[in-house]
């Protein structure tokens, strides 16, 4: 008996296709090859099935790719934190999280502004009307706040985007100390909400 040369790829040894894994493969190949790379066919060979086998798991397709896509890094809720902090604090924390997985994910950033998924982002925004709702905020103020952090948080991400690829692809000298414009902005922004 002949041992089988190649048991990671062996389809008793292969992971089972899911839709986790599917919008997995498609964040690598979009985070090291760009959006515009992603194809059904090179996401198959990246997961080693037919392209095929994806449709069972996504009927739609690469429309229903590209909305997993959006969810996945579109869908960051404000979790409850230690009762001690105050407002400002916990949407600081979940900005910063927010922030990190947004340039983690920076080719995502063009479909998060221009695909039709509202549900994408509205556990986001409805974590943080409630956040500013508990803390003394009218349901229009709460409204207004929570869409204000999010389009700053999506606009900075997409700046913030551009101006480190600028400088990987053109060699351009990049001076913005990124970390300390966005703390800067996001306390004004907050600033402006509590006033």
């Amino acid at each position: 008996m002949t041992e089988n040369p190649h048991p990671a790829h062996s389809p008793h040894n292969r992971e089972p296709l899911t839709r986790d894994r599917i919008i997995q493969a498609a964040l690598r190949i979009v985070d090291g090859q760009g959006l515009s790379r992603l194809t059904m066919r090179r996401l198959g060979d990246a997961l080693e099935v037919e392209a095929m086998a994806i449709y069972h798991h996504l009927p739609r397709g690469k429309e229903e790719l590209l909305d997993g896509l959006v969810s996945y890094v579109g869908a960051h809720p404000l979790r409850a934190s230690a009762p001690g902090d105050g407002w400002q604090e916990r949407c600081t924390g979940w900005a910063r999280g927010y922030r990190a997985l947004l340039i983690q994910h920076a080719g995502v950033l063009p479909l998060l502004v221009t695909r039709r998924n509202p549900a994408a982002l509205a556990a986001t925004t409805a974590s943080l009307q409630e956040e500013l709702r508990l803390a003394g905020f009218s349901e229009a103020a709460g409204a207004t706040g929570a869409h204000t952090l999010i389009a700053f948080l999506l606009g900075h991400a997409a700046l913030e985007a551009r101006g480190r690829a600028l400088r990987e692809t053109a060699d351009i000298e990049d001076t913005v100390d990124w970390d300390r414009r966005f703390d800067d902005s996001l306390a004004g922004v907050l600033r402006g909400l509590a006033g």
